[in-house]
Parts: structure tokens; sequence; C-alpha cells
């Protein structure tokens, strides 16, 4: 999946869990992609995160906290 799609999909999240009050929303977020983003969609939001991506809304970034880093990739 490209970055763009995975800034999308997560910022979309963020922005309707804006709306609810802010600890709900922070564990709003970080529970549904925990619950329905697969291990490899994970990967790559946590490579965006780690690199400082300005285009990821701020919810997303601390959310990360409280989301489950998948664990590296096995080398092929």
């Amino acid at each position: 999946m490209s970055a763009d799609k995975i800034v999308r999909m997560a910022n979309q999240i963020a922005l309707f869990m804006e709306s609810k009050p802010h600890a709900e929303g922070l564990a709003g977020l970080a529970g549904h992609i925990n619950d329905f983003w697969e291990p490899r969609m994970r990967r790559q939001l946590f490579a965006l995160i780690d690199a400082g991506n300005p285009d990821l809304r701020a919810l997303v970034m601390e959310a990360a906290a409280a989301i489950r880093r998948p664990t590296p990739e096995p080398a092929h």
C-alpha cells in the first residue's frame, strides 16, 4: 500500500475521532488501528511516524504509543 494511502486512512480515522473527547478519541484511534489494520499496514504506519511524516494528524502521532508495533518483517 502506498504511503499516501496509509496517511490518508490514518488521518480519516483521526478526523472522525477528533469529534470525541480527547481521551476517548485517542483510545478509539489506537483501538481501530489495532483491531482492523494488519501488521503490514501498521509497519508502514510506524515507518511514517518514525520518520516524522508532517502529513499525519497530531492525534495519529499521539496515539502511536497505544498502537501495537508489529515485529519487523522477516527478510526474504
